[in-house]
C-alpha cells in the first residue's frame, strides 16, 4: 500500500482493521457512517461517503483534544519525576517531555 493510500485510510479513521479515534467520535454523531463502514472501505465510493461524514462531525477535532489531554497529563508526570543530576537521565526526561509536543504537532 502506498504511503498516501495508508495516510488515507488513517484519515477516515479505519487503520490496520481497526477503527480510529476520529471515526468513533464521527459514528457518535452520525451512526448511519457504521453501516458505510461494515461494507468496507475498499471501495472509492465509501471512502469519499466516510470522508465527507468525517468532514461534517467534530471526530477529527475531538481527537486532537483527547491528544492533547493526554499528552499534557503525560508531560505533568514526567515532571512529577524527582530530579536527577545523572546527564543520560535528564537528556532522556527531556526527550519524553518534546515527544509530547511532537505527537500534537505532527502531521502525519
Amino acid at each position: 500500500m502506498q504511503a498516501s493510500a495508508c495516510h488515507i485510510y488513517k484519515v477516515i479513521g479505519y487503520y490496520l482493521g481497526i477503527m480510529t479515534a476520529p471515526i468513533l467520535f464521527a459514528l457518535e454523531e452520525f451512526p448511519q457512517l457504521g453501516a458505510v463502514v461494515e461494507k468496507g472501505i475498499d471501495n472509492p465510493a465509501n471512502i469519499e461517503i466516510a470522508l465527507d461524514y468525517l468532514a461534517k462531525s467534530n471526530g477529527i477535532q475531538r481527537t486532537r483534544d483527547l491528544a492533547r489531554k493526554h499528552a499534557n497529563l503525560a508531560a505533568k508526570a514526567i515532571k512529577s519525576l524527582p530530579e536527577c543530576e545523572d546527564v543520560n537521565v535528564r537528556r532522556s526526561r527531556r526527550a519524553l517531555l518534546d515527544l509530547t509536543h511532537i505527537v500534537l504537532t505532527r502531521t502525519r
